[in-house]
């Protein structure tokens, strides 16, 4: 929660210029995005022993992860937004 704490001026200015559901995963967004890029500075001081040029296999999957959960999140924003237009249409 503690994160949540740290970012609540962010999240508000977010749920208000979006809606409460998008606000909140426009700032998990912008948690994943800190997240990758420190894993990435991260990376550099921990390159693979077989390919130097590689992060570490962990570090592949960690960044592979949080890859997909961003991924995943932009999906739910879309949708949610199509939702939004489809019902405004409907009005």
């Amino acid at each position: 929660m503690s994160s949540l704490l740290h970012r609540r001026d962010e999240l508000e200015k977010y749920e208000f210029m979006m809606g409460k559901a998008r606000g909140r995963l426009a700032v998990s967004l912008d948690m994943l995005t800190d997240a990758l890029i420190l894993v990435g500075q991260h990376g550099v001081y921990c390159a693979s022993q077989r390919n130097p040029s590689k992060p570490a296999l962990d570090l592949e999957t960690v960044l592979g992860e949080i890859n997909g959960a961003k991924e995943l999140i932009q999906s739910v924003m879309l949708e949610l937004e199509n939702d939004r237009v489809v019902a405004a249409r409907k009005e």
